[in-house]
Formats: structure tokens, sequence, C-alpha cells
């Protein structure tokens, strides 16, 4: 089955990870705080109280459509540090919404630290494995290049400088929840469209429309990402969907029908056409060597209407793989979805 293969996939990458020499080693502490950026609720010049309750230091406001770190603060550890040498740091998340408690790894651009960009939001990328997708979500380990391609794609033009954020995508090895609330399961539905986001507006300099967010999966990651963004089109406008499965396929449906079709792509993509929008962007890509191109192509021909729009990237000799999903993303993909997404805002 797909989700197998990739599994595999997963497997082989976390036995691959290198540290660069000099740098923090695993495990160290790592802060993604920019030192000339002090939180700040969103449209306001001004950083939070201190301890003694005076205001802190004025700074410049936050630029339109940004919203500042709203905290708490998560601790983060370094999990691996990319060939840039940018960190990926990851963290324990107790899900206020979803009550899901789980691990989240994080990477942000060199770009983030810059002083241009130290009050702009930055657009954000919910990257999704397949397989069981836990106890770890393998893209956090460097070998599959996810972030050192983001970030030479982004110098080069090809893609904005994403906000990377990875979290365990099933509560256990033992099902896949299609990243839905199955009644009577962890909600893991809620855990990916509401916690994470709160997580990640909470520690980052985001945007507040949902120009700065998307998804992006393989497998079975492919599929919670788009039925992700087709069940919260105010909140999320873009996925990468690699490799996806196409209807919700659980065990721990059995019972639920009517719930199974409440997520089901096919009919959230219908009624948004049916509504009128928003739009959103499908970014599909499928290896030409694996199965499942033409249930593919079936979605886009039926459901790829009105504010549903797609592309598709056949990633010629690609298998059903995380390596290949990477290559297409590299060969238009990325580029696709961030031209309509919105873009950080230097300073005039």
């Amino acid at each position: 089955m797909k989700r197998l293969a990739i599994a595999l996939t997963a497997t082989a990458s976390f036995g691959s990870v290198a540290l660069v020499a000099g740098c923090s080693a695993q495990g160290a502490p790592v802060s993604f705080d920019n030192p000339s950026t002090p939180a700040a609720p969103s449209g306001t010049g001004k950083s939070r109280t201190g301890g003694g309750g005076s205001p802190g230091p004025t700074a410049s406001p936050a630029v339109a459509g940004t919203l500042m770190p709203t905290g708490p603060k998560a601790e983060f550890t370094t999990e691996n540090t990319v060939d840039d040498g940018t960190k990926i740091g990851v963290t324990t998340l107790h899900g206020r919404k979803s009550g899901f408690t789980g691990r989240v790894w994080v990477w942000a651009p060199k770009q983030y630290f810059e002083p241009r960009y130290a009050r702009s939001g930055f657009p954000v990328l919910i990257a999704l494995p397949g397989g069981n997708g836990y106890p770890k979500n393998y893209w956090m380990g460097t070998d599959l290049k996810l972030q050192s391609s983001i970030s030479r794609w982004s110098r080069e033009g090809r893609s904005l400088p994403f906000i990377v954020v990875m979290p365990v995508l099933n509560p256990d090895s033992r099902y896949y929840y299609d990243g839905s609330d199955i009644p009577g399961q962890p909600k893991m539905g809620t855990w990916l469209t509401e916690d994470i986001p709160d997580f990640v507006k909470a520690n980052f300099r985001t945007f507040t429309s949902r120009d700065g967010w998307a998804f992006m999966g393989s497998s079975s990651g492919g599929f919670a990402g788009l039925k992700s963004v087709l069940k919260n089109p105010d909140k999320f406008k873009a996925v990468i969907a690699s490799g996806p499965d196409i209807v919700p396929d659980s065990p721990l449906w059995a019972g639920h029908e009517k719930e199974r079709q409440e997520n089901n792509p096919e009919r959230l993509a219908e009624a948004l056409t049916s509504q009128g929008g928003p739009d959103v962007y499908l970014a599909f890509q499928i290896g030409s060597r694996e199965s499942g191109v033409n249930k593919v192509k079936r979605f886009i021909r039926i459901y790829g209407k009105g504010a549903v729009k797609t592309r598709l990237q056949v990633i010629p000799n690609g298998h059903h793989n995380a390596r290949t999903y990477v290559q297409g993303m590299g060969d238009g993909t990325i580029g696709w979805i961030s031209a309509h997404m919105q873009a950080p805002i230097p300073a005039a």
C-alpha cells in the first residue's frame, strides 16, 4: 500500500541525520526570537510589560496584516541543524482545544532573523508525513532536504521563505486517524487546524490573513492537508498534496458515516464551489511510477472548478516517497503556491 511505502521512507530518514560541525548539539536549547523584535500585541509598537508591570521599550509598528507573537513562548531544543546553519527545533505541545499532547518540530528560514523583516509576518507551511506520522514527523530529518531546499529556493526567488511546522500526525502507531475528529477518538482534526496554528501564532510572527497559511503532506499526510484546507478555507489558502489518499478510509470511521462524509474532500470541494468560495489552491503531486494518478486526475476533472483551483505535477520516474515529492516541489509546485500566498514585507 502507499502508506506502507512512505512509512519505510520515514524509517530510513531517521537514521541519517547529521549536525553541522561547530553548531549546537542535538538537545541544546534553541530560540526563534529575533533580538530586535520584542513580542508585542498585533498592530501595536509596544513590547510586553516587564515583571514590574512597567511598559517595555517602544518598537516600530508591525507591518499591515502581521500578528506579532502572542505567547506564551514554548521551550525548544535543537533537533537538527540545516546546512545553512539554521535550526530545526522541537517541543511538546499540550493542545488546549483538542486535549491531545504531542511533539512539534519547527524551522524558520534565515530571512526570519534579518532586521529588514523584524516587524513582518512570515508564511507558514504545516508539513505532514505519510505513514503513521508517530512518534516522529519525518520532515524533521535533514536527509530529505525539505528545509535546505526551501532555503535555496527562496534565495533563488522560486519559493517564499516559509516557516515550516511539523507536528505528529497521529496519536499512536496503531491506526490512521485521517487528520480528523473521529467520534470517540483523539481530536486530530482540531489538533492540526486549531492547536497547531495557535501554537505558531504564540511563537512566531505570522499573518492574520489565510494568505499566510498552507499545508503540505505525503500520502496519508497529503489527505490530511487536502481535507484540512477544503474544510477550513477561511483559515488556510493552499496545500501541496503529494500521492494523497482522496477519501477518508480509517477503520475508525465504522458506525460514523455522517461524520466520515463531513471529512470527505470530494464532498467538501463540491460544497465549496457551490457556495462560491473562498478560492483554495490545491497543488497535487504524484510520481510517474506510482499508482493513483488516475484517481488524482479524476478528482481534478470533477471537483477542480470554481473556487477549487488545482495544479498537477507528475514527477518523471518518481515513486511514492518523500524525496520524489521534494523534487516535484522544486520542479514548480512550491512556486505555484508561493504565487498565491503572502510574502514577508521588508522595512521601507
